[in-house]
């Protein structure tokens, strides 16, 4: 695909977040799934298969703008773009089932890809995107080529989510992440306005910094993406789907999967990739220093790399 020289020009730090799909080549489509309307940001055609992009419990598609601008920068190689809005984070409403389960969420993904024309895929994950990106290789498995994995959620957060003081205890930022989303939850509305507030007074940066291994660097852009996508209700949800989810179906996972963690990721549990390298069959997992959960904004240059291998 061509460099669109209409974009503007990329600021000096790779890990700025924007909201500027056009920018990026990008359109917004909405589309009606079994779990109700799911938005998404797609283009860059150029005949499939597409690449699907799943943000995790703290984002939205925007979490991808970081790596799509180090594209633009590399020539433009990734392709039939579809960053979604997962139900119930950005622009797409909260799902109609309840529960929800991870089951429901892969579905409406594949409805997605093929409502846009799509037979094919990869997907690429980060953290909860990740658990979705493999249940939809399971159930998809003729159309699912690859999957990459950024920052995947494994069984660390699932045991945290499942046994809050055993679990919790070996994540503890991850324990009180969960804790403040239900005292958000029960702020009701009011919720997402405290954080805003948070973050305008200079509070919310340094209670993220646990998150990102560049910590000093963190570029504020990311900080209000972060305050903009807090949605209670829908990161209860997932730990909920994420909880009651049996992780041995990964063993069905027919295409070779790939991976990157942060070596500071304070999400990531003692025995994650033990579990995820026993469970999944052709999966490499590698180590990115000095980087925390985000991966894919903090070095969006090295995920764009995983994620164009071979």
């Amino acid at each position: 695909m061509p460099v669109n020289s209409s974009r503007p020009a990329p600021p000096d730090d790779p890990s700025v977040i924007t909201a500027d799909a056009t920018a990026l080549g990008l359109r917004r489509v909405t589309v009606d799934t079994d779990i109700g309307p799911v938005t998404v940001r797609a283009g860059r055609e150029a005949g499939g298969p597409a690449m699907i992009l799943l943000h995790g419990a703290a984002g939205s598609w925007t979490t991808w703008s970081p790596l799509l601008r180090a594209d633009d920068e590399r020539g433009a190689v990734v392709d039939d773009v579809i960053a979604v809005d997962l139900p119930g984070w950005g622009e797409s409403a909260l799902p109609t089932a309840d529960p929800v389960t991870v089951g429901d969420l892969s579905a409406a993904v594949a409805t997605v890809a093929r409502s846009l024309g799509y037979r094919s895929w990869r997907v690429v994950g980060h953290s909860l995107g990740g658990f979705v990106a493999l249940d939809l290789a399971v159930r998809e498995p003729e159309a699912t080529i690859r999957v990459d994995l950024v920052s995947p959620t494994g069984i660390g957060v699932v045991e945290a989510i499942r046994q809050p003081v055993g679990g919790g205890a070996r994540l503890p930022w991850f324990a009180g992440m969960l804790l403040a989303m239900r005292m958000l939850q029960a702020l009701g509305e009011h919720g997402p306005g405290l954080v805003r507030a948070l973050n305008r007074i200079g509070l919310l940066a340094p209670l993220m910094s646990p998150l990102f291994g560049r910590r000093r660097d963190l570029d504020r852009s990311v900080v209000d993406a972060l305050a903009a996508d807090v949605r209670p209700a829908s990161f209860l949800l997932a730990a909920r789907a994420a909880a009651a989810y049996d992780l041995h179906v990964w063993r069905g996972v027919r295409c070779p999967v790939r991976g990157m963690m942060g070596d500071r990721d304070v999400f990531i549990g003692p025995d994650d990739t033990a579990v995820l390298t026993a469970l999944v069959p052709d999966l490499r997992l590698r180590t990115l220093p000095a980087t925390g959960h985000f991966a894919a904004v903090e070095h969006p240059e090295a995920v764009l790399e995983l994620i164009t291998s071979e």
